[in-house]
């Protein structure tokens, strides 16, 4: 029973339906649908243009940052909303981590017509989202097809609304499919930590002082499970300070000992040649 239950959750699938529906209705291939979400990682998305109530929104617009991609359908009663609200506490968390402008976060109705801008904008009203780095985007048919197909999200009519992979897609700053995190809930580093492999040392041009300051800063952000939220650890910049510290003076050594080294053995040869060119004198009476 137990299996039975998370299978429901991870597939984001209501309860199970009486025993006189209709058991032709097709089912969502978790382990097929795994393997295609994972085939996706690594592939660059193309640009695509969706809609929200302010008007079109591409996904080259998001480029330049980190962007969480989730897909939802707004008449889902269990799972998206679920889904939705701790996502929202994950955001939360890393922007308080990572910076409140570091990343972007999309999420996209996927069932048509039923998901309009206006539907979308209502949604993130009623789950209390106000963040001005996240949209709610709607699209017409071949764009949801499209992008779906992409990132590896399947989803399918079913008498329960629609059976779909759980997913959050990490996208990074190219367009690239980076990171799958799956399920109604999951650890927060799960997203936290590669989001913030992409922002440390992510830049394609070389820094700022600003830049490597707050690379190091990202570094040395530690996720706390006792309070459940990022601070930043002291220990680990001393740490690395020691460690550096430690490695300069070992090769300060070796390169004191190979010099002195080199001064003994240039001695020894000047000797043996001293040695070797001298001719003792005859003895006379």
């Amino acid at each position: 029973m137990y299996g039975r239950v998370l299978l429901l959750v991870l597939l984001g699938a209501a309860p199970p339906l009486p025993a006189h529906s209709d058991a032709t209705v097709p089912a969502l291939d978790r382990q097929q649908a795994l393997a295609i979400s994972q085939a996706a990682i690594g592939r660059v998305l193309d640009d695509v243009v969706l809609h929200d109530t302010r008007g079109a929104v591409s996904l080259d617009q998001l480029r330049g940052k980190p962007l969480v991609l989730s897909f939802v359908y707004s008449s889902c009663f269990h799972t998206c909303p679920v889904t939705t609200s701790f996502l929202h506490k994950v955001v939360r968390i890393a922007r308080e981590a990572l910076g409140e402008q570091s990343f972007n976060v999309a999420t996209v109705g996927f069932d048509l017509p039923t998901d309009s801008a206006a539907r979308m904008a209502e949604f993130a009203r009623q789950h209390g989202i106000d963040d001005p780095g996240w949209v709610f985007l709607s699209g017409d048919q071949p764009t949801i097809d499209a992008l779906t197909k992409a990132v590896g999200f399947q989803f399918f009519p079913s008498p329960r609304g629609f059976d779909h992979l759980v997913q959050a897609t990490l996208v990074d700053a190219e367009g690239r499919v980076y990171r799958q995190v799956y399920g109604e809930t999951f650890e927060t580093p799960a997203l936290v930590e590669p989001l913030k492999a992409l922002l440390i040392g992510g830049r394609s041009q070389p820094g700022v002082l600003a830049d490597w300051v707050n690379d190091v800063r990202l570094f040395c952000t530690i996720y706390d499970p006792g309070s459940g939220r990022y601070e930043f650890d002291y220990s680990v910049l001393v740490a690395a300070a020691v460690g550096v510290l430690c490695l300069g003076g070992l090769a300060v050594w070796l390169v004191l000992a190979w010099r002195e080294t080199s001064r003994s053995d240039a001695r020894r040869a000047a000797s043996r040649t001293a040695a070797r060119s001298f001719k003792p004198r005859g003895r006379f009476s």
